[in-house]
Parts: structure tokens; sequence; C-alpha cells
């Protein structure tokens, strides 16, 4: 699977914000672009989404800005990537790159319950994490990340049938 730069920054984003609300505090666009190096116009179109989701809230004035809208142990990863990404599983013949004008493959494609099926596990693996879960060293997050994994039974092997 592969993560999109709009779904890895706006999860870093959200973190920043979940830093902040550690500290009672909000933050405005500039600053989370400036956190998070990327530009204040990238970061209103996350931050546009997110708050369309309703991930974030927004709060004009000289002490506005932008906050988680529930606490970051409520907002788990799934949902996060869910908002962020742009290219749903069920459309992924529509990126088929050939030289017709769409995939041979659309009616019957025996690669699609693959797919489907590896999404599907990502998602339930990513509905385990929660924001407040990656906050800390990378050192902290990777032992959550293991512990989450130790206390989940393995995932039984696809088998393909012929």
């Amino acid at each position: 699977m592969k993560i999109s730069a709009q779904e890895e920054y706006g999860l870093r984003a959200l973190l920043q914000l979940a830093r902040a609300e550690t500290q009672g505090e909000s933050l405005t666009l500039g600053r989370i672009a400036r956190l998070e190096g990327i530009s204040t116009a990238n970061a209103g179109k996350l931050m546009w989404i997110l708050n369309k989701a309703g991930l974030v809230q927004s709060q004009r004035g000289t002490k506005g800005g932008y906050r988680l809208a529930r606490p970051a142990s409520d907002i788990h990863l799934n949902e996060v990537i869910s908002v962020l990404d742009n290219e749903r599983v069920e459309a992924h013949c529509k990126s088929y790159t050939g030289v017709l004008d769409s995939c041979v493959h659309t009616g019957d494609c025996g690669i699609r319950p693959v797919i489907v099926e590896l999404h599907q596990i990502v998602d339930n693996a990513l509905s385990e994490i929660t924001l407040s879960q990656l906050l800390g060293t990378e050192a902290t997050v990777d032992a959550v990340l293991h512990k989450i994994q130790s206390t989940k039974p393995r995932a039984e092997s696809i088998h393909a049938q012929v």
C-alpha cells in the first residue's frame, strides 16, 4: 500500500494538532505549514478537507486557529486515511495506463479481490491505531504498534482457488 503525500501530511498535521491539544492550544494555518514544511496553501487545503470531514474545527479571531474536533484517542487512522484518500480501492482500474480507453479486465478481474482484501487488511490494522498512540518518540510509537500487533490473531493466508 502506498501512502500519498496528502495522506501523510494530513496525518502529520493532525498529530501537530494533537500535540497542541495536550497544551490547550490551537494552531494557525501558518504555524501548521511551518511545523510541517509545507505551503500555507497546502496546509489550508488539508485543513479544509479535515474540517469538512469533522476531524478538525476552526475558530476565527486573534485566539483562533485549528483544533481537533474530538480527542486524539477517538480518532482512528483508518478514518483519517479514508477522508484523505483520493483514490478508492473500488476505482483501482481507473488508474489504468494502457493503450486502450479502459482496462480490459473491468468485467471479470482476478486481481481485484486481492487488492480489495489487502486494502481491507490495512484498513482493519489502521482501525486499531489512534492519533494519541502516535504521540511520542519513534521508539515509543514503535513499541505501541508492536504491542497492538502482538495482541491480534494472525490473519489467515489467502489461498487462490483455481
